[in-house]
């Protein structure tokens, strides 16, 4: 849905029971410390690349055509890839941000193979 802060931007509703969300903003979009005891600013840097390490795997109800075919319809380079015990969508959003994403049977693989990690 829109999402008022910031001009162009969005927020992804998940509808689960944690109320998970995902705020997404125009390429440019930075947010700033505020210089006092305020939330967080925004402000637009055309200059900045718009490439991050910073990224999320998240588990999402959706079949892998679903998928490719939204990033397809944007414009978004979409692909799915292994990353050794499980496989995700590589989703860029803009071309720019990656989310990897999984769907239901990709999330089962990821929890499985992530579980010797979480719980040794």
């Amino acid at each position: 849905t829109p999402f008022g802060p910031y001009q162009n931007s969005y927020i992804v509703w998940f509808g689960d029971e944690y109320g998970s969300a995902i705020e997404l903003y125009p390429a440019g979009t930075e947010m700033i410390p505020d210089a006092g005891e305020g939330q967080a600013n925004f402000r637009h840097n055309a200059s900045v690349s718009g490439f991050t390490a910073t990224h999320a795997a998240i588990s999402i109800d959706r079949s892998r055509k679903e998928i490719l075919t939204f990033a397809s319809d944007n414009g978004w380079r979409a692909i799915e890839l292994s990353r050794g015990g499980f496989n995700v969508i590589e989703f860029w959003i803009e071309n720019r941000v990656l989310i990897e994403l999984l769907t239901p049977d990709m999330a089962r693989d990821y929890l499985a193979w992530t579980k010797r990690f979480v719980n040794p």
